[in-house]
């Protein structure tokens, strides 16, 4: 049962990232052309999926533990750090320069696309890339 949560959890995201159109690139650099042809709908779906989260968080952390684990791991870490800064800045680039962030690409696979499955493959190496070069004990 563990294992399978996750994945039920992960193919509800799919399924919503999919039917609120975040899978194609083209919303994303809509959102991010400001200047432009401005597309708003990410900025519904982000609020939609904050006010979903705050919620569910809240809700959760009075359960004395998780359904399916024996305690919840919540972050500890508040400070922002080179480490945390340099992180979202390559993350926000390849996000506005390929139109997809991890969920959405994954999620999108199944199209065929050929951006798509670049993409995939640049994130799997940007990923080993990190771990290689910056992993270490925090």
């Amino acid at each position: 049962m563990q294992k399978f949560i996750p994945l039920l959890a992960g193919v509800i995201f799919g399924i919503g990232l999919a039917i609120s159109g975040m899978t194609k690139p083209q919303k994303v650099i809509g959102f991010l052309d400001i200047f432009g042809n401005w597309d708003p709908t990410l900025l519904f779906v982000m609020v939609g999926a904050i006010i979903v989260h705050f919620i569910g968080y809240k809700l959760v952390l009075k359960r004395p533990s998780p359904l399916f684990a024996v305690k919840f791991h919540v972050p500890t870490r508040q400070d922002i750090n080179p480490r945390l800064l340099g992180g979202a800045a390559v993350f926000g680039m390849g996000w506005g320069l390929g139109g997809y962030c991890p969920g959405p690409a994954v999620a999108s696979i199944t199209t065929g696309w050929s951006t798509v499955s670049t993409f995939i493959i640049f994130m799997i190496v940007g990923m080993f890339v990190f771990n290689k070069l910056f992993t270490k004990p925090l």
